[in-house]
């Protein structure tokens, strides 16, 4: 679970509360920004707007489903991934690529996964490298889809609350004369911007950039095993391999690499010395 996002999604509608009830009226003030013309206007306008987008029904809902991923915490960690590459690197060093076929059925992640078994059939390096960043390019696509939906989102929430704000004034000044239906005509005017607004930058437009940036980690990640699995195919030493891959980092987070990974790429090389 994602804490900042659910921690932000509750304190931005304690935010709101709070500013509903600290005017004179207190909690009073609670039934003044209930209207269900302006929910129905706001909220059913720009869905039907999001709906309309999508190329078919499944499509939408998927959309929809992808806020699961805003609220789950992402896994990906390239400091394990180095630590996993080099791991592969020692055994491939020792034992020889076929070795790795086997480790292959002990790693979750398909993508590396499939490089390991595109490097251990033989295929041509460059084939291989095609073939991943392809698959990069593909993932990149299908999340970029979904960042777009809660991003285009974003932007109906307000442009159907002036539509429902343009309504309300409508009504309001073509009944002037009866005093009684220009306070809910108003309501209507006011409500629907501000749900719209609400809408946008309180749940639509964080979960687009929290989908981004999930997004960006996944393919950095991924683009670290590209060249890592490289680096084995082309039977680099596992030390060189590592520090070739902690160019990815942060300077601060590549003492996050592993002491073990890190004293197995020292035997390795101490080996080879041997060997030499």
């Amino acid at each position: 679970m994602d804490i900042t996002t659910i921690v932000g999604l509750i304190f931005s509608a304690v935010i709101v509360f709070f500013g509903i009830v600290s005017g004179d009226g207190g909690f009073s003030s609670l039934s003044n920004f209930g209207d269900l013309p302006s929910v129905i206007i706001t909220i059913g306008g720009s869905t039907i707007c999001m709906f309309t987008q999508a190329k078919s029904i499944p499509e939408f809902v998927n959309n929809l489903k992808s806020i699961r991923i805003a609220m789950r915490k992402t896994t990906a960690d390239e400091a394990e991934v180095i630590n996993n590459i080099v791991q592969l690197s020692n055994v491939a060093r020792k034992e020889g690529l076929l070795a790795l076929e086997e480790m292959a059925n002990n790693i979750e992640d398909d993508f590396l996964k499939k490089g390991i078994m595109l490097i251990v059939d033989g295929t041509d390096p460059e084939l291989v490298r095609n073939i991943m960043e392809t698959e990069l390019m593909s993932l990149d696509k299908r999340h970029n889809e979904k960042i777009g939906f809660w991003a285009n989102w974003g932007g109906m929430g307000p442009a159907w609350g002036m539509i429902g704000t343009l309504i309300g004034l409508v009504n309001m000044l073509y009944n002037m004369e009866d005093m009684s239906r220009i306070g809910p005509n108003m309501a209507v005017a006011l409500l629907t911007t501000l749900y719209g607004s609400i809408l946008a930058n309180a749940i639509f437009i964080p979960i687009s950039f929290k989908l981004k940036m999930y997004n960006e980690i996944e393919i950095s990640v991924k683009e670290v095993m590209v060249e890592g699995l490289l680096s084995i195919q082309a039977g680099e030493n596992p030390r060189v391999i590592e520090e070739k891959l902690k160019s990815f980092l942060a300077p601060t987070a590549r003492d996050a690499i592993g002491v073990d990974a890190v004293n197995n790429a020292a035997s390795a090389a101490a080996a080879e010395g041997g060997e030499a």
